[in-house]
């Protein structure tokens, strides 16, 4: 049956939950990925192996997982709104003290809990828009959320590379700061999901009730691991981890990649060029695929769209690999980033369709954030490997990856049309 909801019909409240869901993102993406932009210059500085460098970027995946189930505790407790400014604060004051380390310790310290904070924004925004907004509109929102990402990539190349054409990599951190403005305005303008206010009331309106929604809460984290979450829940995780190795591997790699000397393996642009050939990539493909998710999940159910998305990323990446021209380095690279990241739009979508209310957070914080902590061996495992194999045959793990993902996809349920619960 056709929809006859109307975006006319959008309150000015749920405008406001995507734009703070949204700007949470793409900032958490500008503070994440300044590490990979500047990488190759931490590895000069501070003496560090293209393994030690995975190695750290490994431990902030790590921690994303951490954070991530951490957080979606809290934001089930105290709000999903309150969980999104907590999480916002803590990237942003770690991605700055990051700037202050004199070692690979400290640095490893930082980037840990900045792990911590870049974790729990995911869930914590994506169930603030899955609980405010509409089931016409739901995939559309939370594609919109997670496209922000991109345009948090491409803020970050952008700033990377004038900042470094004029200081240091110290300095790039240090504007990671700038993001802890936004929490004011969560704090004075976004409201809190009705959905999760109304579940949260009913659960103080006596001792007796608050007793039982208290075993209930300790409890509800099992549940999904039982009938007749337990198979979806796993494939839901397990196609996120084989995508996030998959895409951790390419995109903190990337970078280095492009500037690092030819005889060390890279490609041996400027600083400028590989600003350039980053922004391009983030901007007109990994935007659009992003954004495109939500349209093409509504048409072609959500099972599919991750089928059709992994799967397309499996087969580019070999020719990414073998690019060696500038112009075929960006037209490929472009596609690749349009699949190989439009997919992740699809995870917020389906766990929320899948999952109910009480443990919604959880739930989406552990399959998306759990499968961050597993993925964390990418970055390691693809700097380790392109120390002695050479970064191009390294990225031929994330092809696997991501055919990997593409047949996990094929264990999720179509959940296209269905109302939260």
């Amino acid at each position: 049956m056709a929809s006859s909801f109307s975006l006319s019909q959008i309150t000015s409240a749920q405008r406001r939950t995507l734009v703070a869901a949204a700007l949470g993102w793409m900032l958490d993406a500008f503070d994440t990925m300044l590490y990979a932009l500047v990488l190759a210059h931490i590895m000069r500085d501070l003496g560090m192996s293209k393994a030690t460098g995975g190695l750290l970027g490994s431990l902030t995946l790590v921690a994303s997982g951490i954070g991530g189930v951490g957080f979606g505790f809290l934001a089930d407790r105290i709000g999903r709104k309150r969980a999104l400014m907590l999480s916002i604060a803590t990237y942003s004051v770690c991605s700055f003290a990051s700037g202050l380390s004199t070692s690979v310790r400290m640095l490893a310290m930082f980037r840990f809990i900045l792990g911590l904070g870049m974790g729990g924004e995911w869930n914590t925004g994506a169930t603030l828009v899955a609980e405010t907004w509409p089931m016409e509109l739901r995939a559309k929102a939370i594609s919109i959320v997670q496209s922000s990402w991109a345009i948090g990539y491409a803020l970050a190349a952008l700033v990377a590379g004038v900042v470094l054409h004029y200081a240091d990599w110290r300095m790039v951190f240090f504007v990671g700061i700038l993001p802890a403005v936004v929490t004011l305005w969560i704090q004075k303008g976004v409201p809190e999901s009705p959905m999760w206010q109304e579940h949260h009331r009913l659960a103080q309106e006596s001792k007796r009730v608050a007793s039982a929604q208290h075993q209930y809460d300790h409890n509800s984290f099992i549940r999904i691991f039982q009938p007749p979450f337990v198979k979806h829940t796993f494939a839901l995780l397990l196609l996120n981890f084989f995508g996030m190795f998959a895409w951790w591997g390419l995109f903190t790699w990337i970078p280095p990649y492009l500037s690092l000397p030819v005889e060390q393996g890279g490609r041996g642009f400027s600083v400028m060029g590989t600003t350039t050939l980053l922004v391009v990539l983030n901007l007109a493909g990994m935007l659009p695929g992003y954004a495109s998710f939500g349209w093409v999940a509504d048409r072609l159910g959500r099972r599919n769209s991750f089928i059709l998305y992994t799967f397309a990323a499996a087969l580019l990446v070999p020719l990414y690999a073998v690019a060696r021209q500038p112009a075929a380095l960006l037209v490929a690279g472009t596609v690749l980033a349009f699949f190989g990241t439009g997919f992740f739009s699809g995870s917020g979508i389906i766990g929320s369709e899948i999952f109910p209310t009480p443990l919604r957070a959880r739930a989406l914080g552990f399959t998306y954030n759990g499968a961050r902590t597993m993925s964390s061996i990418s970055p390691f495992v693809i700097g380790w490997v392109g120390q002695t194999k050479g970064l191009s045959w390294a990225f031929y793990l994330c092809g696997i990856a991501f055919l990997l993902a593409s047949l996990m996809a094929t264990q999720l349920p179509e959940t296209k049309g269905k109302q939260l619960e």
